[in-house]
């Protein structure tokens, strides 16, 4: 009768509604029956026990940068173990869709620091030159989960201007080049893309030679373009995921502003990065709730992704993207392939001059705290160092300037010295209101880019402990029902995919945990090599026996914490196209 049964577990359908013990059962990839009474599991292949646990809806990750890891090792695996059933690919107006191997490889590789030669070589051998092509592409592959996407405006702008016209300041796209964009975007819709993403944030720089050290082809767009593009989308409902500027607070008002669109109907659906309680800046975290409700009231339909734990950054040497903000330390960074001529300019004192000024300014907007005293060293071949800041081997040092302990240390031990600090949502309760607030979207793992610098793949595991100890504590924050809800259902509701819900009819996508074991193994690092990139050590969570069983489409992908033997051989995760507006 069933091809799978998971009884007896708390179940939560994704709603927002009361949850209750329940058996659930499963035929064809769909739940069938959701039942208070015990179900017949005879000749039934596959039952699962769930007494004690929780049953959810497969969580939705909307904002991942797994668009080259897909196409080479495309079970996804590390998502898929903390009981994420569908990822977002296209974020930050990057995606593999339209652009060449090689302009791939300069908009993926700095910006979010996937090896160069690993995005050429997963994208020499592409068969697409249409997004109906890339998506015949995807569904041949394997997947682990299902995949949404958005289509990236650097992407479709590289490609129609090329790469070195689309980053010149003071060259325009011509009628033919913004015609061909919006057919690109139109086409992208009509296969089924979510919407698009487009980037302000002047920080994010270009690999490669061509046109090293600029910034993304999206930031040079003008008014006239993005508001045309923005067109294509509010007439069909589809959502604009934007990146405004950090460096210039009216880029965040005008993006956020473009959802009201000053009357127009209907509202343009956007969401923005993102929502976090800047250590630099404390008073923000509480600007993005009052502008989301300012700009909702004026007829919008705005959220602020918001990545829902402390942002907890490692760092080896100075390879690390908050340094491209100031100039000094996008100076090195534009060196990061050269690594004689960084070490060079990292020992001339004029330029330390420069990296101590850019220090010392403590204010205007900024991501990084700039303390080096709030700064720990993990790793060094000089292990007097170890466990402290840099700030204090400066202290032990004769009281060398802070700079000048971090930079005598990454001249002699380069990338062998690794350090760790945290960025931001560093205060509990500031992170409770973020995450219960109704102008913000929990999500922003950043999954599949950043490699050795951060592991946000659990980030709803660590939500779901946070409101299970302080519903325990008498002083919850939002109900366990309606964290599940912002988890799951939520988002797929708002981006229009089938995903998020567990009710009769509904995809057998799926998620077993088990409550007790959400502790403190979720908050632990690990090292995984990626095969596909030549086994680099990826930075990675293990909590495995916190997640029981994960299910996409009714298929058994991870078992006590560690994917099945299917994953990445037989393809049990779909491309999800978004439905008509709601």
């Amino acid at each position: 009768m069933y091809d799978v049964v998971v009884s007896n577990g708390r179940w939560f359908d994704g709603t927002g509604a009361p949850s209750a013990v329940r058996h659930l059962g499963i035929r064809d990839g769909r739940v069938v029956t959701v039942s208070a009474e015990a179900l017949d599991t005879t000749d039934c292949p596959r039952v699962i026990d769930a007494a004690g646990k929780w049953v959810l809806p497969g969580l939705v990750d909307i904002h991942t940068h797994y668009d080259v890891e897909v196409l080479v090792q495309s079970g996804l695996e590390e998502s898929l173990r903390h009981g994420v059933t569908t990822t977002f690919l296209g974020s930050c107006s990057l995606s593999t869709v339209h652009s060449s191997a090689s302009d791939a490889g300069d908009l993926f590789g700095r910006v979010e620091a996937i090896p160069r030669p690993h995005v050429v070589e997963a994208l020499k051998d592409r068969t697409w030159t249409t997004a109906g092509e890339y998506v015949e592409a995807l569904e041949k592959l394997p997947l682990g989960p299902n995949i949404a996407a958005f289509i990236g405006h650097s992407d479709i702008r590289a490609t129609r201007m090329g790469l070195e016209r689309s980053t010149d300041s003071s060259v325009r796209p011509t009628s033919a080049e913004l015609n061909r964009m919006e057919a690109d975007l139109v086409d992208a819709l009509d296969e089924g893309f979510i919407g698009m993403s487009s980037q302000q944030l002047m920080f994010d720089k270009l690999d490669g030679e061509t046109c090293r050290s600029r910034t993304l082809p999206s930031t040079y767009a003008k008014g006239k373009e993005r508001r045309r593009l923005n067109r294509v989308l509010r007439a069909r409902g589809r959502a604009l995921q934007g990146g405004p500027d950090v460096g210039r607070p009216h880029s965040l008002v005008q993006m956020a502003f473009s959802s009201a669109g000053y009357g127009r109907k209907p509202a343009l659906k956007v969401s923005l990065l993102s929502a976090a309680d800047i250590k630099a800046i404390p008073f923000v975290a509480y600007l993005f709730p009052f502008l989301a409700r300012t700009v909702n009231r004026c007829g919008g339909d705005l959220r602020f992704q918001h990545l829902p734990v402390p942002f907890e950054v490692y760092a080896d040497g100075i390879a690390l993207v908050i340094f491209e903000e100031f100039g000094s330390g996008a100076a090195a960074l534009h060196l990061s392939d050269r690594i004689e001529e960084q070490r060079a300019l990292l020992q001339d004192e004029e330029y330390r001059r420069r990296f101590r000024k850019d220090y010392d300014a403590k204010y205007g907007p900024r991501v990084w705290h700039r303390d080096f005293f709030d700064a720990q060293i993990t790793e060094c071949p000089d292990a007097s160092v170890v466990g402290k800041t840099f700030g204090q081997v400066g202290v032990d040092r004769g009281g060398l300037h802070p700079v000048d302990a971090f930079l005598d240390l990454v001249v002699e031990h380069g990338d062998k010295v690794r350090w760790r600090t945290t960025i931001s949502n560093h205060r509990p309760k500031v992170l409770d209101m973020l995450s219960a607030d109704p102008g913000v979207q929990l999500g922003f793992s950043d999954a599949g880019a950043h490699l050795r610098n951060m592991a946000f793949y659990n980030f709803g595991l660590r939500l779901l402990r946070r409101v299970r100890d302080a519903e325990r504590a008498g002083s919850p924050f939002m109900s366990l029902e309606q964290a599940v809800h912002r988890l799951t259902g939520e988002l797929g509701e708002w981006y229009g995919i089938e995903a998020g819900h567990l009710r009769e009819g509904d995809p057998a996508d799926l998620v077993v945990i088990d409550p007790e074991r959400l502790d403190d193994s979720l908050d632990a690092y690990a090292e995984a090599p990626v095969a596909a990139y030549g086994n680099l050590s990826r930075m990675v969570n293990r909590n495995d026996a916190t997640v029981t069983a994960v299910l996409v489409g009714g298929e058994l992908v991870v078992d006590q914490g560690v994917p099945t033997e299917t994953v990445g051989v037989r393809r049990t995760g779909r491309f999800l196209r978004a439905q008509a507006a709601r």
